[in-house]
C-alpha cells in the first residue's frame, strides 16, 4: 500500500504528522505530494520550502510536487478530463514508483483540486479527507457522486470541543479527531525548527498581541482597500487596550502589499508594529510569543489560539462580512458564523462585546444555528436538515440570530423569516417598470416557482 498525503499549507502538514504520530494511519509507504495553490505559484513559498518543514518531512519516504508535474498549469484550476484519466494514472504510477501497488489518497479538500483531480485519477483508491480549519464545521461545497462513496473518514482537530463536523456527512463519512497532544507535539517540533528565524524579529514579543491577516481582498469577499481599513481598525483596538507590541500575519497566500497606512497609524499610536513576512504559521508564532490577544476577522488560527494556547481570542469585521459575503452558499459562512458568535468583538476603543454564544453552550445554541445555515447553504444535498432548519428560524425569526441568515434565500426556501408572497409582489412592484433589475428580479421568481413545482411533482 502506498499512501499518498496531499498537502499545501504548513498547518495542513502538521495535522497529517499528527495524525501519523497518533497511529491513524498503518504501515506502508508514504509519499507526501505539496500543492501551491497560491494564485501565482511562481513567486511564492512553496511547502517543501518553508521554515520547519524539516520537523516534518521525516515522517514521509519521498516529498514531490504537484506543481511541477503539472507545470504551467494551475493546480487549483486544472481537473483531467474524463477520457483522460486512464492515461493519467498509468503516467503517474511510473512517474512515482507506484507499480500495480493499491493506492490510498489523503488530502484536504476533496471539493476542489488538485484532491479531486487525483481521487479522479486513481477512482478505485479509498480516501481520507482531513481538515485543517472551521470549514470541517460546515456543509459540503459540491456534489461528489463518484468520490463520496469511496471516504472512509474525516479527520478533523477539535477546535470547537462538542460541535460535530458537517462535512461529507450526508455521504456517512465519519468523523475522527486528530489528538490534541500529538499536534502539540509536532508544532514543538516545528517552533524548534523555525527558531532562528523567528529571532530575526527581535526581542521582548511576549505577551504582545497579534493579528492575523487572511486573503479576503484576494477571494474578492472585499476590496484591498476595506480589508486595509479592517486590519487599521484592529490596530487601532489593540492600541486601545494597551498593547505596546502589535504583531501582524499576513496571510502566505494574501496577494495583497501591506501599505505604510498600517505602519503610519501605528506610529501615531506609539505602538511598536512588527509585521511578520516569513511564512511560518501564526500558530507557530501562537506557541513561541504566547501572545495575550490574537484578533482577526474569521481565521482559524483565532480559533487554534485560543484552543491550545488560551489566548484571548477577538473578531472583528465579521458582521460586515455577514452582510457582503455571497452568494450564501459560500463555504466561508460557517467558519464566519462560529468565529462571529464564540469570539468577543473588539472595536477600535479597545473594548470586547460579550460573546453571542458561550464556549459552554455550543451543544445546546451553536450547533441548532449551524444546522440551519448548513440547510439554507445547501437544500439540495441536506434535505433531511429541513424541518430541525425551519424550526429554528420559527423560534428566531424575530431576533438578532436571523442576521445569520438572508431574507432573499429564506424567502426561495419557503422558510420562516422569509417574505411572504404578498411582499414579494410589493417588492417586484416598486421597483421601476422596463428597468434591468426588474427583469431580473421576474426572471428569479418565476424561476424559483418552477424550480418548486418541479420539486412538488
Amino acid at each position: 500500500m502506498t499512501q499518498i498525503f496531499v498537502a499545501g499549507t504548513m498547518y495542513g502538514a502538521m495535522t497529517v504528522a499528527a495524525a501519523i504520530d497518533a497511529g491513524l494511519f498503518g504501515g506502508g509507504r508514504r509519499v507526501l505530494l505539496t500543492a501551491n495553490n497560491a494564485a501565482i505559484p511562481q513567486v511564492s513559498t512553496s511547502l517543501h520550502e518553508m521554515p520547519g518543514f524539516e520537523a516534518l518531512a521525516g515522517r514521509f519516504h519521498e516529498v514531490l510536487s504537484w506543481n511541477d508535474l503539472i507545470d504551467p498549469l494551475h493546480p487549483f484550476g486544472w481537473t483531467p478530463r474524463a477520457e483522460d484519466l486512464p492515461v493519467f494514472e498509468r503516467l503517474l504510477r511510473d512517474r512515482w514508483g507506484l507499480g500495480g501497488d493499491p493506492v490510498e489518497l489523503v488530502t484536504e479538500s476533496i471539493a476542489v483540486s488538485p484532491g479531486r483531480a487525483l481521487a479522479m485519477i486513481f477512482h478505485d483508491a479509498p480516501v481520507t479527507v482531513y481538515s485543517d480549519g472551521l470549514m470541517a464545521y460546515g456543509p459540503t461545497r459540491t456534489s461528489l457522486p463518484n468520490v463520496g462513496p469511496r471516504i472512509d473518514r474525516l479527520l478533523h482537530l477539535d477546535l470547537v470541543p462538542g460541535l460535530k463536523p458537517r462535512l461529507l456527512e450526508e455521504y456517512g463519512v465519519p468523523p475522527a479527531i486528530v489528538p490534541d497532544e500529538a499536534f502539540l507535539a509536532v508544532l514543538a517540533e516545528v517552533t524548534t525548527e523555525v527558531a532562528p528565524v523567528l529571532a530575526r524579529h527581535g526581542s521582548g514579543l511576549e505577551g504582545s498581541a497579534l493579528i492575523v491577516g487572511q486573503y479576503l481582498a484576494s477571494l474578492d469577499l472585499i476590496s484591498e482597500s476595506a480589508e486595509e481599513d479592517l486590519h487599521l481598525r484592529m490596530v487601532r483596538g489593540c492600541a486601545a487596550r494597551g498593547h505596546a507590541t502589535v504583531l501582524f500575519k499576513p496571510h502566505p497566500t494574501s496577494q495583497s502589499s501591506l501599505s505604510g497606512r498600517l505602519a503610519e497609524e501605528a506610529g501615531k499610536l506609539g505602538v511598536r508594529l512588527v509585521v511578520i513576512d516569513d511564512p511560518v504559521p501564526a500558530e507557530v508564532w501562537c506557541a513561541t510569543v504566547k501572545p495575550e490577544l490574537v484578533v482577526g476577522c474569521f481565521s482559524t488560527a483565532q480559533m487554534t489560539a485560543l484552543r491550545f494556547f488560551g489566548a484571548t481570542a477577538a473578531c472583528s469585521g465579521t458582521r460586515m462580512m455577514l452582510d457582503q459575503l455571497t452568494p450564501y452558499q459560500n463555504s466561508n459562512r460557517v467558519p464566519l458564523v462560529i468565529t462571529d458568535t464564540l469570539l468577543p468583538h473588539l472595536d477600535v476603543e479597545g473594548r470586547l462585546s460579550a460573546p453571542v454564544i458561550g464556549l459552554d453552550q455550543v451543544g445546546e445554541k451553536l450547533a441548532p444555528l449551524l444546522t440551519a445555515v448548513t440547510y439554507c447553504m445547501q437544500a439540495g444535498s441536506r434535505p433531511e436538515l429541513r424541518n430541525d432548519a425551519g424550526a429554528y428560524l420559527a423560534e428566531h425569526a424575530e431576533g438578532p440570530m436571523l442576521r445569520y441568515f438572508k431574507r432573499r434565500r429564506l424567502t426561495s426556501l419557503k422558510l420562516p423569516g422569509g417574505l411572504s408572497q404578498a411582499n414579494r409582489r410589493l417588492l417586484t412592484a416598486a421597483l421601476p417598470p422596463h428597468t434591468r433589475r426588474r427583469e431580473l428580479a421576474l426572471k428569479a421568481l418565476r424561476k424559483t416557482e418552477e424550480m418548486r413545482g418541479q420539486t412538488d411533482e
